[in-house]
């Protein structure tokens, strides 16, 4: 176990741009038109390795664009989860931590991507692929995880928030579909939402932020998938399938996260058998929009140090 503090400042905010390395892509996965996103490695260089990258709640593709364009030696394959973005809901099943690993681990195999293939997960996304890993060991290698959830929405402090949470989307799939769609997608709701995430003081990324979130924020299929997975992502962790998480795994967390508080990382990387803790300071929950840069020197730091099996 390790633990290390990065203060990289990051640069100003520019658009994304990843002109030359995107090709977008539909897949059919046991039933489910999942749409996906293949980004090459930029200038025609030979990838050095490839890597599956997994969304957080309510997000999609977008969000990790800014981490995807600093690792430009690297093919990156991003889908949207079911029932996020453009991906339709689950043909069949439920839209919790099983469902979405089931959907991991045949993605992956009509890709066939092999175990030198590496897995990234975000928030939600970590709890998705740290459960996969530890239900198929040996599919992946390694593991990294950017703000991990390393315990229960209602443990601790932000107990609290969180039931009122819970209400918010029970509520919303009680009401009549058009006001419990009007709650979810209400842009005040959304743009607090936002606010309380970011950290950061620059007008010029807040701005961003708060763009990326009204514009992708609401895109999910129906109300009933949206509360499976919040339900899934109040009650799901890291923390659950730590002792079989046997495999190089790098955790990057944001010292003001408040979701996936600091004192909980550190809880974690010493349960799991083989991890590494990166800190990035002056950053909460919102690494891959905030501080890219120091997110993706951590991962291309890491991946040198443990390459294909």
């Amino acid at each position: 176990m390790a633990v290390k503090r990065s203060t990289t400042p990051d640069p100003s905010p520019l658009a994304v741009d990843l002109a030359g390395r995107i090709s977008a892509h539909v897949l059919e996965v046991a039933g489910t038109a999942v749409h996906y996103w293949n980004y090459a490695p930029a200038d025609g260089r030979t990838a050095t390795r490839t890597l599956v990258m997994v969304h957080g709640f309510r997000g999609d593709h977008h969000g990790l664009e800014r981490v995807v364009e600093l690792l430009p030696d690297y093919r990156i394959i991003m889908a949207d989860l079911p029932g996020f973005g453009a991906s339709p809901a689950f043909a069949r099943g439920r839209h919790d931590v099983s469902g979405y690993s089931a959907f991991l681990d045949a993605f992956l195999q009509a890709l066939h991507l092999g175990p030198d293939t590496v897995l990234l997960g975000h928030s939600f996304g970590s709890i998705v692929v740290s459960h996969f890993v530890a239900a198929h060991p040996g599919r992946v290698h390694p593991l990294i995880l950017i703000n991990p959830i390393a315990s229960p929405a209602l443990e601790g402090a932000k107990g609290v928030m969180t039931q009122l949470a819970v209400f918010y989307y029970w509520a919303a799939a009680k009401l009549p579909d058009p006001l419990g769609n009007a709650l979810l997608r209400n842009k005040l709701i959304v743009h607090l939402m936002s606010v309380t995430m970011a950290k950061t003081r620059e007008k010029e990324l807040l701005a961003f932020i708060h763009g990326q979130h009204h514009a992708y924020f609401s895109d999910f299929a129906n109300r009933d998938m949206l509360l499976e997975a919040f339900q899934a992502s109040a009650g799901g962790t890291v923390r659950e399938v730590s002792a079989r998480l046997t495999l190089p795994t790098l955790m990057i967390a944001g010292e003001l996260d408040e979701i996936a508080t600091l004192p909980t990382q550190r809880t974690l990387v010493k349960l799991l058998p083989d991890a590494e803790l990166v800190v990035i300071d002056n950053v909460g929950h919102l690494i891959h929009y905030e501080t890219p840069a120091p997110a993706a020197a951590a991962i291309i730091d890491f991946l040198e140090r443990h390459p294909a099996p």
